[in-house]
């Protein structure tokens, strides 16, 4: 078919893609600040194999249909092949086939290369240090203002500005630099921003190329990043200058890009999980629906609200109500009896799962191609019926349940209850779930088989809202089915006055066992020596920044009471993410303070990263305090580098414009500590026909738990920290309602066990705990930081 080349109102840009953590932040700004329609390709896509004899012609014709091209960031060294891959391919482009390119970061360190120049480590990394940008006021540079810019490098172009003298640093500074000018300068190059960075007393500054224009081609290059929640909005003028030259360029030369049919418009594009197909396998019952699907079908919901008792704690409740039951799921706002959570909605609700016993699971162990549905009683009768469910029909584990979750949707004009929970799924996902959906393998087979997602559908809960005195009873039952005596019992259960008297005791509120656990903590030498470890990398440029962990094992000589530990260590440490969990195999107490991922039936996502600790004592034992220590630029880069992460990953599903900052690093004051968190939030666009569960599904493994860029990061971590699964630790633990709300915090300052290491005659809890390494981390200031949190949790078993 032949093509007519044709203007169209909206231009076109490939971004070619480095596996970067901020990749779609530059996207979304591309789009929105250009009005350009912009596709995504990595560097390695099996679409284009430069060792194929077909792809220079692939290749020249799929660039045809761009006016522009970015290369974007990413990890590594623009020396190694792999580390650019297809951007390597456009600075050799011929005479014919040029167009205009944008590097950035990564992509400018890759041109700079391409037109004879060095790369070389700075002498510290600037890992999301923000600087001023010194310009030359010409170029792409016409008309801007000066502005303060993001910076996530720890190499730097080399184009001879350390071999030039103080006296005529001011007039070289900005001339061409040109093959045979000098040793070791580059050719073709014009430089046009640079940042004088302050080192140690002296040494001197060092001369940091920030902007370059290649001469003869229509190539520019950005060492700093544009696209930054901390890069000041003067600077999106360059990106507007850097388009007017690119199109002057084409229009000079007569270039028109080619519309109509390339090979990434007709590639397969990500669709939302309820899009993915369903279905296949044998049937079971007569109407064709197996027994698992029809469980919570046609669902209606029934409540009672009662007042909550003045003194009456959420533990309380939940000895009231589920006493003997030996599952448990209990999200909790732990510290709503705080002052400070009074106006904060984080404190708002505590959500109880009843009759766990007899919930449908779903669990799935990563590397698995399949489900296991399992549903252990019905009408107190054990069952134990179980079923493996093939994933190949649903795309993934993701797939599965959301077709599950939106076969039992409720609209909100079915619920007339206040709560944020209604019934539905409850349960925890593991960080090695999160490894597997960002396609980082997990060694099969593992040595154990423990569930990596385990989700009860719950339709039995109660809700208690602290900001009103209210416990709402709920039962999401079937619509044919007859009304159980669960709702008028337990409510009045919890309107008698004898269900909280001081003077009453259940199992679980007697004196604490007293037992002498064997703790055996993370090495201080060995894990000092990780950070410094951890640097190295950041310092090649293979990381911006890694959160390395390590984990206590606490073995205990006879059973616990895992609720007796809650309730230790809720009272220890408060927190708003508090939650206690006993499903399947799986027992987590975790006080956690920070939010993963909430989102709505609208569609309104928000994620609260939280990076920048310090521990409460007499020298800081105010806010004040505290923000002065962590308004700081080491503290604030751990926290900003996450930030710009959690925007790309909620850009991948609210799409460019619809993500924003409401709150930039601010502290927050907890019962033992200080942090710093930022709150970020994204609108998923009804036409989309995304839900919450994407936006989940895209963000997992959470990325303070990371670094940046996440998967690169990810792979590190796995060979610097072992063997060693972090497991319960750092993934995510919260509800899915049936009505499309969503609410998941990360498990830190949380202890955990697995049936399959508990006997008898002995028990093995974990805990987790780490921090984020960044360039200017110290190894001493690491460990300490890992220890003071690991002392929180840790501190439970000291006091049974």
């Amino acid at each position: 078919m032949s093509e007519t080349p044709k203007t169209e109102s909206r231009p076109r840009i490939l971004f070619l893609d480095a596996h970067d953590s901020f990749s779609l932040n530059i996207t979304s700004l591309l789009t929105t600040l250009l009005n350009a329609d912009v596709s995504v390709l990595q560097i390695d896509s099996p679409l284009f194999n430069p060792s194929s004899p077909s792809f220079p012609s692939r290749w020249t014709h799929e660039l045809s249909h761009y006016d522009a091209v970015v290369c974007g960031p990413g990890p590594g060294n623009p020396s190694n092949e792999s580390d650019v891959g297809l951007m390597k391919h456009i600075w050799s482009l011929s005479e014919r086939d040029v167009l205009p390119v944008l590097g950035i970061c990564l992509g400018f360190q890759s041109l700079v290369l391409a037109c004879g120049g060095k790369v070389r480590r700075l002498r510290r990394g600037l890992h999301g240090m923000v600087r001023g940008i010194g310009h030359s006021g010409k170029d792409v540079f016409e008309g801007v203002e000066c502005f303060k810019a993001t910076l996530y490098h720890s190499l730097c172009g080399d184009v001879g500005q350390d071999g030039i003298s103080e006296e005529e640093w001011e007039v070289r500074k900005w001339a061409a630099v040109n093959r045979g000018e000098g040793e070791g300068m580059g050719q073709g190059l014009v430089p046009l921003a640079w940042v004088e960075e302050e080192r140690e007393e002296g040494t001197g500054k060092e001369r940091v190329l920030m902007a370059v224009r290649s001469e003869g081609r229509p190539f520019w290059g950005l060492q700093y990043h544009p696209e930054s929640v901390c890069t000041e909005e003067e600077g999106n003028r360059v990106i507007v200058n850097w388009f007017r030259e690119a199109r002057k360029w084409n229009e000079e030369r007569g270039r028109v890009a080619v519309r109509g049919w390339d090979v990434l418009a007709a590639a397969a594009t990500k669709g939302s999980l309820l899009s993915r197909p369903v279905g296949g396998g044998e049937k079971e019952n007569g109407d064709g629906r197996k027994w698992w699907e029809e469980w919570g079908l046609g669902a209606v919901l029934e409540s009672e609200t009662v007042p909550l008792p003045i003194g009456v704690q959420v533990p309380d409740v939940v000895e009231a109500v589920e006493a003997d039951g030996k599952e448990r799921v209990v999200l909790e706002s732990s510290n709503c009896a705080a002052k400070e959570a009074m106006s904060d909605t984080r404190g708002r609700y505590s959500i109880i799962s009843c009759g766990l016993d007899e919930a449908l699971r779903i669990e799935h162990h990563a590397g698995d191609d399949h489900a296991t549905m399992r549903l252990g009683k019905v009408g107190g009768l054990p069952l134990n019926m179980s079923q493996t469910i093939p994933l190949a029909h649903h795309g993934d584990i993701w797939g599965f349940v959301a077709s599950f979750h939106d076969a039992r949707h409720l609209s909100h004009f079915e619920v007339s209850s206040g709560s944020p929970f209604t019934g539905g799924f409850m349960g925890f996902i593991t960080y090695e779930q999160g490894l597997r959906d960002i396609d980082i393998h997990v060694e099969q087979p593992r040595p154990h088989r423990r569930p990596d997602v385990c989700l009860a559908w719950v339709t039995k809960s109660i809700v208690v809202d602290h900001h009103l005195g209210l416990i709402h009873v709920q039962h999401l039952r079937p619509r044919n089915s007859k009304a159980d005596l669960w709702l008028e019992q337990t409510t009045a259960s919890l309107l008698s006055p004898r269900t909280f008297q001081p003077t009453k005791k259940g199992p679980c509120q007697q004196p604490p066992l007293k037992i002498h656990p064997i703790v055996q903590p993370p090495s201080a030498t060995e894990y000092e020596s990780n950070v410094t470890l951890c640097q190295s990398y950041i310092a090649s440029g293979d990381s911006y920044e890694l959160c390395l962990t390590d984990q206590t094992t606490i073995t205990t000589p006879a059973p616990t009471c895992p609720w007796t530990l809650y309730r230790t260590l809720r009272a220890r440490q408060p927190a708003p993410f508090a939650s206690f969990l006993r499903l399947g195999t799986a027992t987590l107490v975790s006080a956690s303070p920070e939010r993963f991922l909430q989102y709505s039936r609208s569609g309104l996502c928000s994620m609260r990263p939280m990076k920048g600790t310090v521990r409460k004592s007499p020298a800081v034992s105010t806010l004040a305090d505290a923000e002065r220590i962590l308004h700081v630029p080491k503290e604030e880069a751990e926290n900003l580098m996450i930030v710009d992460l959690v925007r790309h990953d909620l850009h991948s599903i609210c799409g460019a414009g619809n993500v924003s900052v409401p709150a930039l690093l601010k502290v927050e004051e907890y019962e033992s500590v200080f942090q710093m968190i930022t709150v970020v939030e994204g609108q998923i666009p009804k036409e989309k026909g995304y839900t919450g569960l994407d936006v989940l599904a895209a963000s997992l493994p959470p990325g303070s738990m990371t670094g940046a860029p996440k998967k690169r990061s990810c792979e590190l971590l796995r060979e610097i920290e072992g063997a060693k699964e972090r497991s319960l630790y750092s993934g995510v633990v919260g509800y899915m309602c049936a009505t499309g709300r969503g609410d998941w915090s990360v498990t830190i300052r949380s202890l955990f066990r697995w049936e399959d290491e508990m006997d008898a005659e002995r028990e093995v809890w974990r805990i987790g705990a780490g921090g984020a390494v960044t360039i200017l981390s110290t190894a001493e200031g690491e460990r300490d930081e890992m220890f003071t949190k690991l002392a929180g949790p840790l501190g439970v078993f000291r006091e049974s």
